[in-house]
């Protein structure tokens, strides 16, 4: 016994009583010194940190020693090492990471992160590694400004505190103010209790046996704390045997096991078992035989199955003698093989001393099961080893998806592996190892100093990168199509998609012609019917496998292109499926389903002979679900087409109806892409151009039929498209889809009826909310319709008198083309209409359209605005 501890004992049988400790004026004088600390610069926080790191590392032998000689357990050269490594790898890994103040910034998208210190740590100390894990506390604490209070062991206090004193003195001498590490020198459970449940204290950090870790847990404060360890190292047979038996004895030998990343069991394949047991023995391993198995057994566990403490930390030879085995004094590690993996097996349990059990199993397979029921028996979330062939991936992946363990180790000893920075430079260097939620632990990696910070993370507000994203290739004019079809000179195989009437009108040999001419084969389908439905779809679908086209042709309205697109998707990706094609989404640059990309079986033309949807040009495709009677929107940039062919020469017999409605469909474009939350300059442009358009010629298009008119419209309505394919569109089409696809009201006229009551509803400055969009600023919906009656020379005095005299130039043009006003106009009867308004409104509400609208609606705002379409009002 040394003379301090003498003197120690002689003080307590002498009856010399320290006084009690004040655990108040303790934690007020760390928490008077963190709070000046927390103010610290880097620099001197870094000088601090290092002088600290250095005191630890010069009093490594010293604290070593001490901590053997109170404890009784472990190594001294060994301590040694871990006191070193606790010193000078958390020194060299820390050194130049920011922690103060400013330590993360990106300037292009506007992220500042600040680091702030915790406050005060409450620190529990383990018996096993009292020193080193003291050391590397202080020093994490220290690069983080915080302040720390010990909790050690009672039967490591001493060696614990003076590893405390030795780097406070440092850290103070070096700046940082006195008392910025503290430390119970008689510690209880109960004054630990009581620390980590203080009112001041803002973390626990614990190291310890399951039930400390489980009070830090409980006391109602953060914490961080570790599992058990009970770890398998599995050994199979394209292992290096004496690189894994070598490995495994010096993890199992280090400071006499006590790391609790320690091997406890080894796993062995039947093809090298007794190889590797061969080489275990050659190596100074003891194999414990026969009854030699249950004495040993005697001594490692206690009646109650915990732990035999008394085996913790001691050597091999000592342990065989408690239990009354002859071993060689050099005996370095005792093997016992084991088959169970339960209870009253002692070889299953978690040691803390060189003592190993050792599992046969027949193949791989069955030694990675061996090794995931020893860590669920009593290692959960610590440390799983593999010795294989370092070319074996895919076991090495294998053993590494079934280990529920938080390190997975290859080829390396437990005990300084799992540590870090030694067998691989990545893994963090740390004496307090996470276990996870698997170890019901917060954390499930090396615990650093990234777990001692408080992270305020500053944003500064960034738009949206945008786009303006149209078909590569647009061919307009009257006459132009077979011009535009010669492009197409390197395709085989055409599929032509269209509607019956256009069919029998002989329009699809307009372009057929010019395809066979040029070699061609074509195939046409033409039973898509307005409004196109997925059976629809599926039909033409069936036929577009068959034949295999390397160009699919959309000639028609609305329906036929849009159905052409999801045809065109569905025949480049067969197992797609429609409910992901339809799911909605808040940003299309965003969304949980990520359309594939088109185009490696086949081109997309689209050539329209109306004059309104814009599908031509646009990402979108409305398909009604027969089944259910709901129309969908469909958008993702991929349904673009390849080609766009403005041709007026096709919608020069467009019967007046048709022009009337998909003209004022073009307008509502115009009108919902200008004042949309994603609206951009590129949109505004084509946005206000094909509304004057519109207006201007649509009166002579639809009376005179003349080819200018025809050509101006054609023209207006490809540019509306190319607003809303970027700006997207409002809650005046969310409104009309779902009008339109319960009642069968035609999609332009839905919007006809529609567009004047949204204006007025989105013309307001104060509106209940407006749309989530970061270029969105303000609300501004109603300087936009002012801004768009100017445009068009609908001029006032006020904004108010501007929107209105655009709401009225839309209802003459609107009664110009004998539109009907309302939707009790358009023939529906109330009583079925208000039997379904509720849902309408609820369906309009979650329609893709409605995000970008300017004024975010609420259901019944949505409501009040079909009574008013529908009564006129």
């Amino acid at each position: 016994m040394s003379d301090a501890k003498q003197k120690e004992v002689k003080k307590e049988s002498a009856g010399e009583a320290k006084p009690p400790i004040d655990l108040e004026a303790l934690v007020e004088r760390t928490r008077r010194a963190q709070r000046i600390f927390a103010d610290f610069p880097q620099e001197k926080v870094d000088e601090i940190f290092r002088s600290a790191a250095i005191a630890a590392n010069q009093s490594r032998i010293r604290l070593a020693k001490m901590a053997v000689e109170e404890t009784g357990m472990g190594i001294v050269e060994d301590k040694v090492i871990k006191n070193h490594f606790a010193a000078e790898f958390i020194y060299n890994k820390y050194k130049d990471v920011k922690t103060c103040g400013l330590v993360e910034e990106d300037k292009t998208y506007g992220i500042h992160k600040v680091a702030e210190p915790i406050g005060i740590i409450a620190g529990v100390i383990p018996t096993t590694n009292p020193t080193s894990t003291a050391i590397f506390k202080a020093l994490i604490t220290l690069k983080t400004r915080n302040g720390i209070i010990f909790s050690p062991h009672p039967r490591a206090k001493r060696c614990t505190v003076e590893a405390a004193r030795t780097i406070h003195d440092a850290a103070v001498a070096a700046g940082a103010p006195e008392g910025i590490i503290g430390w119970i020198e008689d510690p209880t459970v109960e004054l630990s209790g009581r620390l980590m449940q203080h009112p001041h204290v803002n973390l626990i950090l614990a190291t310890g046996g399951p039930g400390m870790v489980r009070a830090a847990y409980t006391s109602g404060k953060p914490a961080i704390g570790v599992g058990a360890g009970n770890t398998p190292a599995v050994i199979d047979e394209t292992a290096d045997i004496q690189l894994s038996v070598s490995s495994i004895l010096l993890s199992k030998t280090f400071d006499n096991g006590v790391i609790c990343a320690s091997e406890q069991s080894v796993v062995v394949v039947d093809a090298v078992y007794e190889k590797v047991k061969k080489e275990f023995a050659a190596r100074g391993a003891f194999l414990v035989q026969g009854s030699d198995k249950k004495k040993l057994a005697s001594v490692i566990l206690k009646e109650d199955g915990g732990l035999n403490a008394a085996i913790v930390g001691q050597p091999a030879h000592k342990i065989a003698e408690m239990a009354g085995i002859k071993t060689p004094n050099d005996a370095k590690v005792l093997i016992a093989e084991a088959e169970r993996i339960s209870d009253d097996e002692c070889m299953a349990h978690e040691k803390l001393s060189p003592v190993l059990g050792m599992y046969r199993a027949k193949d791989f397979d069955e030694a990675v099961d061996k090794a995931k029921r020893l860590i669920e028996f009593g290692g959960m979330g610590h440390t799983g080893v593999l010795y294989t062939d370092p070319a074996n991936s895919e076991r090495i992946a294998a053993y590494g998806d079934r280990m529920p363990v938080g390190r997975v180790l290859i080829n390396m000893p437990a005990s300084q592996g799992a540590i870090g920075d030694i067998y691989n430079f990545r893994l963090e260097p740390s004496l307090t190892l996470g276990c996870g939620s698997w170890g019901g632990n917060s954390v499930s990696e090396n615990v650093g100093i990234r777990h001692l910070m408080n992270f305020k993370t500053v944003a500064e507000r960034r738009e949206n990168m945008l786009w303006f994203k149209v078909p590569p290739k647009v061919y307009h004019k009257y006459g132009c199509l077979p011009f535009a079809l010669a492009e197409l000179n390197d395709r085989k195989r055409a599929f032509i998609v269209t509607d019956k009437p256009l069919y029998d009108l002989g329009y699809t040999l307009k372009v057929q012609n010019v395809l066979e001419k040029m070699g061609m084969a074509c195939e046409t389908f033409f039973e898509i019917k307005p409004d196109p439905e997925l059976a629809d779809i599926e039909k033409g679908l069936s036929i577009v496998n068959a034949f295999k086209p390397d160009v699919i042709i959309a000639l028609g309205g609305g329906s036929p292109i849009d159905a052409a697109k999801i045809m065109w998707l569905m025949y480049e990706y067969p197992g797609i499926t429609f409910a992901n094609l339809a799911m909605r989404f808040m940003d299309i640059m965003k969304r949980i389903y990520t359309f594939p990309t088109l185009g490696k079986k086949a081109l997309m033309v689209a050539i329209p002979t109306t004059s309104g949807t814009g599908s031509e040009v646009t990402p979108f495709a409305v398909v009604t679900d027969n089944r259910t009677g709901t129309k969908y929107p469909i958008a993702d940039y991929e349904l673009t087409p390849d080609m766009a062919i403005i041709d007026s020469e096709l919608v020069m017999s467009m019967p007046k109806g048709l022009c009337a409605a998909s003209g004022i469909d073009a307008l509502t474009h115009s009108i919902e892409s200008f004042v949309s939350a994603m609206s951009t300059e590129y949109a505004n442009a084509m946005a206000l151009e094909s509304a004057r358009l519109i207006f201007k010629y649509l009166p002579d298009s639809y009376n005179n039929a003349d080819v200018k008119s025809r050509s101006k419209m054609h023209t207006a309505s490809c540019m509306a498209g190319m607003a809303f394919a970027n700006a997207f569109l409002g809650v005046c089409h969310s409104m009309a889809h779902k009008l339109g696809g319960t009642f069968h009201i035609p999609h332009g006229v839905a919007n006809a009826i529609l567009i004047t009551h949204v204006i007025r509803y989105n013309s307001t400055d104060v509106p209940l909310k407006q749309a989530t969009f970061p270029q969105y600023a303000f609300p501004e919906a109603k300087a936009r319709y002012a801004r768009m009656a100017d445009y068009l020379g609908f001029h006032g005095k006020t904004q108010d008198d501007k929107v209105e005299n655009l709401i009225v130039n839309i209802e003459k043009l609107r009664d110009t083309v004998k539109i009907p006003s309302t939707i009790q106009g358009a023939g529906i009867d109330e009583k079925d209409f208000l039997a379904q308004i509720d849902q309408l409104s609820e369906l309009a509400f979650d329609d893709q359209c409605t995000g970008a609208n300017p004024r975010y609606p609420l259901i019944r705002e949505i409501k009040d605005i079909y009574l008013k379409a529908y009564y006129g009002k």
